[in-house]
């Protein structure tokens, strides 16, 4: 059996999706505090693990392939993707890097105060109740694909790359969890939230970029339908990042590093389903809509009050819903039939394009809520009060991302070191009975550096 262009050209898109997911996690790390960013690229780290065994073993199956009531696939049809071969083993493997990449997206909204044990239950679960039957009802044969019950009524879904399975599921699964698990302590309220490596998120947003065009046009199948995809993708992220950059402004009166990254990704967020299927023109429209868009979207947590800690949620669902829902507007017309409103195409593309976006945000809410409540309930989703204020690079991992002072010494500090020893008396002072949380005190903790701690305690003692 021969090598084909068309192989190659999977394969290598595999790798560029695949490398999405580390880019992700410097792009989260980034956005979180110091004593924070070596878990959340963990968190990135660990879902490649995780689902990579999943996929093979079941997560293959139950997304393609003889289907059970056009919900799942069965997950013993090629289980250990047996009697796959040739080209059917790099379509599995490039699928693969999709369910890794959606997962992980996850994790930004509970960042600084998730349990890394409970992360690494909640991502098998989820792909196999979540991500497995939503991308086999729009892409392996089920209820939303072609043929399939769902579509006979309402018409066929466009979805090439991910708009609803992807980003949508993943964004309400983040609202839903962030929920769950609660607010960081001092959120909306301390500025030490803010991001702690700018170029972090620069440097991973330009990856996840780079990686985007194997994400996108990695399923392409003529060269004049790659050739959209890729000037899409390149064209509807630099409107949408030109938008967000106008957008903050005009609202805060200064275009931030972290408006043009998140920008670009809501660019990308919002091509994704409608890759194959508008023109350049129309892509930059959407790029434009889906930067102003999200740029408000984010915005949304601190009035109702949900703490969305990576903007999972503004970004995602945000640019997820525009970019899929739009279809419904500017699709194009195939062979000369159908297409969005603004090329005649009647309504049945708006009416598709609703049905899979409410069934999408049903199934990933909804068994999002019952598993992430099963695991906080149970062995519990969130650290203790003292390991957020240590931080969870030190609680969980016993690591971190930057040593300063005394702690830049080579040998090993024993956890207990820095989490029962130095925070129980500095905790005390960051936070003394019936007092608000002293910041300052807070980050001596996160250092875990006992002269800081030592300095600060005369201070609350002659208080």
């Amino acid at each position: 059996m021969e090598i084909t262009a068309a192989n190659v050209w999977m394969m290598v898109s595999a790798a560029l999706v695949l490398l999405m997911t580390p880019a992700l996690g410097l792009f989260y790390g980034g956005m979180t505090r110091a004593k924070a960013s070596l878990n959340m690229i963990m968190m990135s780290f660990v879902s490649v693990g995780i689902v990579g065994v999943v996929w093979v073993l079941w997560g293959y199956s139950m997304s393609t392939g003889e289907g059970v009531l056009g919900v799942f696939g069965n997950p013993f049809a090629s289980f250990g993707l047996n009697g796959l071969m040739g080209a059917d083993l790099i379509k599995a493997g490039f699928a693969g890097t999709f369910a890794i990449l959606t997962v992980a997206l996850i994790s930004g909204a509970i960042a600084d105060r998730a349990k890394f044990t409970a992360w690494v239950l909640f991502v098998p679960i989820w792909i196999t109740a979540v991500y497995c039957p939503l991308a086999f009802m729009i892409w392996g044969g089920g209820l939303m694909s072609q043929g399939g019950a769902v579509t006979a009524i309402f018409g066929q879904v466009i979805d090439f790359a991910g708009g609803a399975v992807v980003e949508i599921s993943s964004g309400i699964a983040a609202l839903v969890l962030a929920l769950i698990v609660g607010k960081r302590h001092g959120f909306g309220k301390d500025p030490g939230h803010r991001p702690h490596n700018v170029p972090f998120i620069m440097l991973g947003a330009g990856l996840l970029w780079f990686g985007w065009f194997g994400f996108n046009a990695g399923a392409a199948t003529t060269a004049e339908q790659a050739g959209l995809i890729w000037v899409n993708t390149l064209v509807t992220p630099c409107a949408a990042m030109l938008s967000w950059l106008v957008t903050e402004k005009i609202r805060h009166g200064h275009p931030t590093s972290l408006g043009a990254a998140s920008g670009a990704v809501a660019g990308l967020v919002a091509i994704t389903p409608s890759c194959a299927n508008i023109s350049p023109v129309a892509a930059i429209g959407l790029g434009l809509v889906s930067g102003v868009a999200s740029a408000l979207f984010v915005e949304l947590k601190f009035k109702y009050g949900f703490d969305d800690s990576l903007d999972v949620v503004g970004v995602h669902l945000g640019s997820g819903l525009v970019g899929t829902l739009a279809l419904g507007f500017i699709a194009l017309p195939v062979n000369g039939e159908g297409g969005g409103l603004f090329y005649g195409g009647g309504v049945q593309q708006l009416i598709a394009q609703t049905v899979a976006v409410l069934i999408t945000l049903a199934l990933s809410g909804l068994m999002t809520a019952i598993i992430g409540l099963a695991i906080h309930k149970t062995i519990g989703f969130r650290v203790s009060h003292e390991a957020e204020v240590a931080g969870v690079d030190r609680s969980e991992h016993a690591e971190s991302a930057y040593e300063f002072g005394s702690m830049g010494h080579s040998q090993f500090h024993p956890l207990r070191q820095h989490i029962h020893t130095v925070p129980a008396a500095a905790v005390a002072v960051a936070r003394p009975a019936g007092g608000p949380v002293n910041a300052d005190a807070e980050d001596a903790v996160g250092t875990g550096s006992p002269e800081a701690a030592e300095e600060l305690q005369p201070a609350s003692a002659a208080v």
